[in-house]
């Protein structure tokens, strides 16, 4: 579960869509280590909760995380082993217009979420797959697909790329 410093749209939930945490005690946790990455986004503080992951894991779930490029490598780090997918928009156009139609932003931030996508699409390569989301249920579908792929993996990616 992600926590951030945002304020809290009105169709959100405290605890199911993120934490949602004051300036000062976003700070405390991440001087106590309780973030596996956090970053500035967008103009706002957003981090994954450690206990989150590894509480999910040691259940046996699997763990879906929408972050940014640069939680991505900080994650990555720390669970190497984990599968990581890029979710790519159908074109800019298409990005645009979807922020502009969820009328959720001003325009400065508008314009500064199409400027880091400019900037973080090129590192699709650094992933194990991409999805093009250009329509919600088939990249649902392909996201599950995926899921499903690697639950059937007979060999993890450590022991694939061990010898190499």
């Amino acid at each position: 579960m992600s926590a951030t410093t945002r304020p809290r749209r009105p169709h959100e939930i405290e605890g199911r869509d993120y934490f949602f945490l004051a300036q000062d005690e976003f700070r405390r946790r991440v001087e106590a280590g309780e973030f596996v990455e956090h970053a500035r986004v967008h103009g706002e503080w957003y981090g994954t909760l450690r206990s989150q992951i590894d509480d999910a894991l040691r259940r046996g779930k699997n763990v879906l995380l929408d972050i940014d490029v640069q939680g991505g490598k900080a994650v990555r780090n720390v669970y190497p082993d984990g599968v990581f997918i890029f979710i790519l928009p159908p074109s800019m156009e298409a990005l645009e217009a979807r922020l502009r139609r969820r009328a959720t932003d001003a325009e400065e931030r508008i314009r500064l979420r199409l400027e880091n996508a400019r900037r973080e699409i090129p590192t699709v390569m650094e992933y194990d797959y991409s999805i093009v989301n250009d329509d919600f249920e088939t990249a649902s579908r392909r996201a599950v697909a995926i899921v499903w792929a690697e639950r059937c993996r007979t060999r993890r990616r450590e022991a694939v790329t061990a010898g190499s």
